[in-house]
């Protein structure tokens, strides 16, 4: 199982706390189907994030919690923290092919605010997990392919100095130059681009809730009702 270490966990935290202060994006009406929802896929993202960032806010307020520019760093409070991400064991857990596991809280407000959203939160867990894992799983089942193997050798024998071992860390003038002459670039392009068909196939069923599960979203975005005024709470400022 993989455990975040405590300065990635603040990394993450403070990265929340960041989407979650900056603000809705105002989307348009348009795209086809339903009104209000756009048909261009990066304001189709704008659109969900705006929305969560609205539950999450939302969430916190009922908790008597409240999170402004001048909020102190997430990681300096503990309980805003667990109120953002939840706490004690994680329930919700995907193990991967590539052997990677992710694991997330289910009863914090952000885990709340995707359960609006999406319906059923451990459904768009799994999903949401897989589809964005799609391409590290490609290029995992690509490096036991024979063609690309002999292109890392080739790879390999062009960034290490006459009688030297391989560099850790070759330059990295020196390692583009080598990917393309070795053919190790266009190896990695042709595999991963046949093997994504391939694991696309095998997650078929992923994708379909990850389709359905999204679309459904978008309409519970552009039909959540105007926000209410804010209430007193506790100001971490």
């Amino acid at each position: 199982m993989l455990r975040s270490t405590p300065r990635a966990r603040r990394a993450l935290v403070t990265a929340a706390a960041s989407l979650l202060l900056s603000g809705c994006t105002v989307v348009g009406p348009g795209g086809p189907g339903e009104p209000g929802v756009p048909a261009d896929r990066a304001a189709q993202d704008a659109l969900l994030k705006a929305a969560e960032h609205r539950l999450v806010v939302d969430c916190l307020a009922g908790r008597g919690l409240t999170l402004t520019p001048r909020a102190r760093a997430p990681d300096q409070d503990r309980t805003l923290q667990a109120a953002l991400f939840g706490a004690g064991p994680r329930e919700l857990s995907v193990t991967l092919a590539t052997g990677a596991t992710v694991t997330a809280h289910e009863d914090g407000c952000l885990a709340a605010a995707r359960g609006r959203l999406y319906g059923d939160p451990a459904r768009w867990f799994r999903a949401q997990v897989t589809v964005d894992n799609l391409r590290a799983e490609a290029q995992a089942r690509m490096r036991d392919d024979p063609a690309h193997q002999a292109a890392l050798a080739r790879w390999t024998r062009c960034a290490t100095l006459t009688d030297r071992p391989r560099p850790a860390n070759p330059d990295p003038a020196v390692a583009a130059r080598c990917a393309q002459e070795s053919g190790l670039d266009d190896v990695r392009a042709r595999l991963e681009s046949v093997e994504l068909v391939v694991v696309r196939s095998l997650h078929r069923d992923e994708l379909t809730a990850y389709r359905q599960l999204r679309e459904r979203a978008l309409l519970r975005a552009v039909q959540l009702p105007a926000p209410t005024p804010p209430t007193k709470g506790h100001d971490h400022s």
